[in-house]
């Protein structure tokens, strides 16, 4: 299972992607979250303490990392570099492992022109194939909602993209965007997540945006989510058993798409 999650900054992708993650963890599969949001949260979500947070350096900051397996100093201009540097080890070496997920933290490259053809940005798309395509683990991304890691060959192993909404048109017209991005790319799969959902016309708004075989769940307002993050907690500690039940209902449905 390779997913890939996105949607509008504050709708809760960080959220689910722990979620899903620690539930994969549980059944005692073994997983690979990626935080690919240079706003990365997915450490926080998935209950790592926050003096481990604090050590966490992101691959995009890793500059002998990424000297040695390119060639180049990231950061200065005009250098030959390698455009297929070596990276099957870098999951296994790098990751920080919590509650039997495995957690990479990929950052972004913090100049303008990240787009560009440069180490950094040569090493993190080369990264996401491999974790993509190559490796057997289940596989949680945490997106950025411009689905920048994501490459049109990369594309081709990811079984779904998930878009968390909130009830909002800012977060639908997100939501349409990426779709159409990731149609570009050949993404063949994409579902929704309604998140915050605290009332009957907040359900009623996003359902009427999407068909029923789109919407893979409805998670509603929680205080107990507010306080988990709060309080320093995973997702998943001390959920009430109906909300836990709606998180396991929307692994059980794409891992049905996957039978």
């Amino acid at each position: 299972m390779k997913i890939a999650i996105t949607g509008k900054g504050g709708v809760g992708k960080s959220t689910l992607a722990a979620a899903l993650a620690l539930l994969l963890a549980r059944r005692g599969r073994r997983v690979l979250a990626v935080d690919a949001d240079p706003d990365a949260n997915l450490a926080a979500a998935l209950g790592l303490p926050a003096a481990e947070r604090a050590r966490i350096v992101p691959i995009a900051m890793q500059a002998a990392l990424i000297e040695a397996r390119t060639g180049a100093q990231p950061g200065r201009f005009g250098q030959a570099f390698k455009m297929n540097p070596e990276v099957a080890d870098i999951a296994d070496a790098y990751a920080w492992r919590h509650q039997g997920v495995a957690l990479l933290v990929l950052g972004a490259v913090q100049r303008g022109g990240g787009g560009c053809a440069c180490p950094e940005n040569v090493l993190l798309k080369a990264l996401v194939s491999n974790v993509v395509l190559r490796r057997d683990d289940a596989l949680i991304m945490d997106m950025e909602a411009g689905i920048e890691h994501l490459g049109r060959g990369t594309t081709a192993g990811v079984d779904n993209m998930v878009i968390v909404v909130e009830p909002g048109q800012r977060s639908l017209d997100t939501a349409r965007q990426v779709r159409r991005l990731g149609a570009e790319l050949g993404i063949r799969r994409f579902s929704v997540v309604a998140n915050k959902i605290a009332s009957p016309d907040d359900e009623a708004f996003v359902r009427a945006a999407f068909g029923p075989d789109e919407l893979l769940g409805v998670i509603p307002y929680a205080e107990s989510l507010r306080g988990a993050d709060r309080d320093g907690c995973s997702v998943l500690d001390g959920l009430p058993p109906e909300l836990l039940a709606r998180f396991e209902e929307i692994l059980r449905r794409l891992e049905g798409e996957q039978a």
